[in-house]
């Protein structure tokens, strides 16, 4: 089966999901999944939930948790940096079938990584492998690049009326 990279990008909420959508599907089909999570660290309810299924999807996270808007830390970068080393050895080692850099899009876009780094990844991906990427800001040159290209655009959200993240539905 010859793979594809998919980029789920935009300003709305749902470029995650879709990817552990794409994730669930794949692993009810007997597939290998892998995910790596860029910025985010910790136990969401959707980690949680994959732990059910760690015979077939493997989640590692290359963030601290504490990095979402402005300037990255120094260790911020470094910890992206090694979840980038670490998604090549997962891509070539052919352990798994589909491959998720979730929210590797926002590390690009706050320079951690130059687009280059995701392009080499994109051009080096072996061809039976399905390459998953998510997170807002996409650079044009990886949109360019990829075979399916979603855009998950926010029009209204409740976050705005002062509704925080809840438990089993945002986080």
């Amino acid at each position: 089966m010859r793979g594809y990279v998919h980029v789920y990008t935009g300003d709305g909420k749902g470029k995650t999901t879709a990817a552990l959508g794409l994730a669930l599907r794949a692993v009810g089909a007997g597939l290998k999944v892998y995910i790596g999570q860029f910025i985010k660290k910790g136990d969401y309810s959707e980690i949680n939930a994959l732990k059910r299924f760690s015979d077939c999807v493997t989640v590692e996270q290359f963030g601290r948790g504490r990095f979402t808007r402005g300037k990255p830390a120094s260790e911020d970068i470094e910890a992206a940096r090694k979840g980038l080393i670490r998604v090549k050895e997962i891509l070539f080692s052919r352990q798994h079938h589909i491959v998720i850099l979730d929210e590797i899009n926002v590390a690009v876009s706050y320079g951690i990584f130059l687009p280059e780094d995701l392009l080499d990844i994109i051009d080096r991906k072996p061809d039976d492998i399905e390459l998953i990427i998510t997170g807002r800001n996409a650079a044009p040159e990886i949109v360019e690049k990829a075979d399916l290209v979603s855009e998950v655009k926010a029009i209204k959200h409740y976050f705005q009326s002062g509704v925080k993240a809840r438990i089993g539905i945002e986080k």
